[in-house]
């Protein structure tokens, strides 16, 4: 009997600490009501996530625009500005995150990259959110830009466009209406093909800028 009673309290002991064990919350998606905000953290991952699945289902690719957020739903725009530089992204929400600390956002390698992220590893941001998934019939006139940087502040977007202009590389400050809120666009060059233009954002990525080619 004593064995016994020995062997219940053992088998207690590991049951209660299964129960202690702390594990990630992961609460049930929230509405994404167009302009809803947050102010926190955010910190970014790449390797070694890169190829695998996230929790929509989709691979991660550690250079697309994605981020992780704990609740809000799947396929969610938002706009995410760095409050250290006033840098801001669209990111599109596919996984979910972070479950560390107080951080509220998980930015992809390449989302954090052009918002100056990847060298601190956790900035102070405000994320935005601007709409639902938006997919719609390739254009036959697109054209493609390479875009240097994106600002809250028009003097930040103005220095970035003079700076490139020393460098000889023409680039036009662009504004734009995101979710209510007025961003400013450096864009270099407008190029019929993306072959141009990926091969101009080379040349500026080897100098030093953080670029991504967009269509327009």
């Amino acid at each position: 009997m004593a064995r016994s009673g020995v062997a219940w309290i053992a088998v207690a002991i590991v049951l209660l600490a299964g129960c202690a064990r702390p594990r990630p919350a992961i609460l049930p998606p929230v509405p994404a009501r167009i302009g809803y905000e947050e102010t926190g953290l955010a910190s970014w991952y790449g390797n070694p996530f890169h190829g695998r699945r996230t929790a929509s289902g989709e691979v991660y690719d550690m250079g697309e625009m994605t981020a992780a957020h704990r609740t809000l739903p799947f396929n969610t725009w938002l706009i995410v500005e760095n409050l250290d530089n006033r840098r801001t992204v669209e990111v599109r929400v596919n996984d979910r995150g972070p479950f560390a600390g107080s951080r509220i956002l998980d930015l992809s390698y390449g989302a954090a990259r052009l918002l100056g992220a990847t060298g601190p590893g956790v900035i102070p941001i405000r994320l935005r959110v601007i709409g639902g998934s938006t997919s719609g019939p390739a254009s036959r006139d697109r054209a493609f830009a390479v875009q240097v940087g994106a600002f809250s502040a028009q003097e930040k977007a103005l220095a970035l466009q003079r700076e490139l202009a020393g460098t000889g590389a023409e680039a036009s400050v662009r504004q734009a209406e995101v979710g209510g809120r007025t961003i400013y666009r450096v864009r270099v060059g407008r190029f019929a093909s993306s072959g141009e233009a990926t091969a101009t954002a080379r040349r500026l990525a080897r100098s030093g800028y953080a670029v991504i080619v967009v269509t327009e």
